[in-house]
């Protein structure tokens, strides 16, 4: 079960004078749970199962991505993948020390993607 997703961009600028702070919102946008897995994990997972990948195939792609679960749930997990194909995921998450979500992918989207809502985009002006 995933859950959605917004995601807030903003710079901040301190006035140590006045003791205040401002946020300028440079990018606000909505992601559907379905499109909030690793972009990589995904993305190799569908190549695996396009490539007639079996139950082996993925469960040794998760077990080198170092996801942190037993060889029991690691099966299962395949398994659920394999019958359940994910859809490609739009973030970046890294488990090197602590689990880390970077979000720059949602940030320089371009293209319309289901799932994923642009609620605010600074152009830049």
């Amino acid at each position: 079960m995933g859950y959605n997703l917004i995601v807030f961009v903003y710079k901040k600028e301190d006035d140590d004078v006045q003791k205040k702070g401002m946020l300028d919102f440079i990018s606000c946008t909505f992601i559907d749970a379905s499109r909030t897995a690793d972009y990589q994990t995904t993305i190799g997972l569908r190549q695996i199962i396009n490539n007639k990948g079996n139950l082996d195939d993925i469960y040794a792609f998760l077990s080198d991505r170092n996801i942190p679960a037993d060889d029991v749930t690691l099966y299962k997990m395949a398994q659920d993948i394999l019958n359940n194909p994910p859809e490609i995921g739009y973030l970046t998450i890294s488990n090197a020390l602590q689990w880390r979500l970077q979000y720059s992918r949602i940030v320089s989207l371009e293209e319309n993607v289901t799932g994923i809502t642009t609620i605010v985009k600074y152009d830049g002006n």
